[in-house]
């Protein structure tokens, strides 16, 4: 049993309040204590072990009434993959039991400090699952105002999946809703809760930015030693630096900086938070269904028609685009137990691997023939040294595309110079060096959409050829996806689902 370390007096005045909004007394019966397992129960007619929660009435003041009442009216009415579950809630004449859905991991600090840091590919899964629970919450207008590794549990070890919990600051807040009351933890407690005392609901944002920064680089950004350093930490104006190492994709990057974001106004929006393509919530496998995909199965299956059409009508382009479309439904579920994706997916990487190579032989002399007109581009910018940098990189990207296995290096840097030339072009004054800077922005453009492509699919082979399909050994296919899958790869051989 975990008892509360909730302290103070003043439980005569609370009591009446507390009584009342409770709507009916029972006693804890029909739990035993599970064998080896401190904090577990387990009901005495099932198979189910469940953690209880314990708070001593005579600890309880005013405050500590309402975060206990706020997390029972909070948790009791939601259900949701990533959310701990309260299944009940009871007490007798000394205590209250919180009776929580048992979170066999132990929670996210701990497996973070025990690994030191997390592969980026971890913490994205993580954090997708995260922003899965949050964007529940924003939904519903629910702020949890105490985000924190040590808030986030567990469900296993052997296949981790996050359980947000702990309401007790929980608060229901509008989006325009403002609160002066300090809450939270100092050290993921945003800048504006200690330095304005007013805020609003993202301040969530900024603790979801910080945990993913332990999370990747093993400690938090205001790391300190002493209160005083950590004050002076938080109170400084001065923009959060990122590690140079681990080496992190351009996409977390940005992430993490728009996240930690001292100023609100300025602060990556929910909205934007959960379509980042970082985060990629669109493409998360659900549970609205049996199999896990839920919604996702309709646009899954149109994709893989298109795409087999294309294909048999020799777009190899097109073909090789919706196929990639569609593998970004799979990718989010090789990490998650939710949904069963069998081998299947192996069958449209082979074949875009094929088609690759054909597309990528056409982008080539593509890239040849436009060769004069970026060498006349180059004299031209010679007078603009922001302009002849942003096209350095851009050939630097070039020379990388070429050496195989570079092309997420590559990707990158196409990403670089385009925030750049961008930039320049719309400054750009009309006449011929704006013309061939737009003829030269569309062209990488369409470079860095095929890299990202060829990286997707790079991806699919490896992971495929790793065996990291974590659900080999339970096959609820979709049965219009797992029909005609065996043979050897051919457009023939890829199934035409029907609609």
């Amino acid at each position: 049993v975990q008892r509360s370390g909730l302290c103070g007096r003043g439980l005569e005045n609370a009591r009446l309040g507390w009584e009342a909004r409770i709507p009916e007394c029972r006693c804890l019966i029909g739990l035993r204590r599970e064998a080896g397992k401190p904090g577990c129960w387990r009901g005495k007619d099932t198979r189910e072990v469940v953690a209880i929660k314990c708070v001593a009435k005579k600890s309880l003041n005013k405050a500590s009434v309402e975060n206990l009442l706020t997390e029972i009216e909070i948790l009791k009415g939601i259900r949701h993959p990533h959310i701990v579950q309260l299944k009940d809630f009871q007490w007798d004449s000394d205590n209250i039991y919180l009776i929580m859905e048992f979170c066999a991991g132990g929670d996210l600090s701990r497996f973070i400090h025990t690994r030191r840091i997390l592969p980026e590919k971890v913490a994205r899964v993580f954090m997708q699952q995260l922003a899965s629970a949050l964007q529940f919450l924003h939904e519903r207008n629910i702020s949890h105002l105490d985000l924190k590794p040590q808030n986030i549990l567990l469900s296993s070890l052997e296949k981790p999946h996050l359980k947000l919990a702990d309401f007790g600051f929980a608060q229901h807040m509008s989006p325009w809703d403002e609160k002066h009351v300090l809450r939270g933890s100092p050290l993921y407690m945003a800048p504006e809760m200690v330095c304005q005392r007013q805020y609003d609901a993202r301040v969530d944002l900024w603790s979801v930015g910080v945990i993913l920064y332990e999370a990747l680089f093993g400690q938090p950004p205001f790391a300190s030693r002493s209160f005083s350093e950590l004050e002076e930490k938080i109170r400084s104006s001065q923009v959060i630096e990122l590690p140079l190492r681990p080496l992190l994709s351009q996409d977390c990057r940005d992430l993490l900086q728009r996240l930690l974001e001292r100023d609100p106004s300025r602060r990556i929006s929910f909205q934007d938070f959960f379509a980042h393509p970082w985060v990629d919530l669109e493409h998360m496998p659900s549970g609205e269904s049996l199999t896990g995909w839920g919604s996702h199965l309709p646009p899954l299956t149109a994709l893989v028609v298109q795409a087999v059409k294309k294909d048999q009508e020799g777009d190899a382009a097109a073909a090789l685009s919706l196929y990639c479309k569609a593998l970004d439904f799979f990718v989010p579920a090789l990490h998650s137990s939710v949904a069963a994706v069998g081998s299947y997916p192996s069958r449209y990487v082979s074949r875009a691997e094929e088609l690759k190579a054909v597309v990528s032989s056409s982008n080539r002399a593509l890239l040849r023939q436009g060769t004069s007109a970026r060498d006349l581009l180059r004299e031209m910018a010679r007078d603009k040294p922001r302009l002849s940098a942003a096209l350095e990189v851009a050939s630097a990207a070039m020379a990388k595309e070429e050496e195989a296995g570079r092309e997420q290096e590559a990707l990158d840097l196409y990403q670089r110079s385009l925030g750049e030339l961008l930039l320049l072009l719309a400054a750009e004054p009309s006449g011929r060096r704006r013309e061939l800077l737009h003829a030269e922005v569309q062209s990488l453009m369409a470079r860095a959409e095929y890299l990202k492509e060829q990286v997707k699919v790079g991806m699919w082979g490896a992971v495929l050829g790793q065996g990291v399909l974590l659900f080999s050994t339970c096959r609820c296919l979709p049965p219009s996806l797992s029909e005609g899958l065996s043979g050897p790869v051919s457009v023939a051989a890829l199934p035409l689902v029907p609609s």
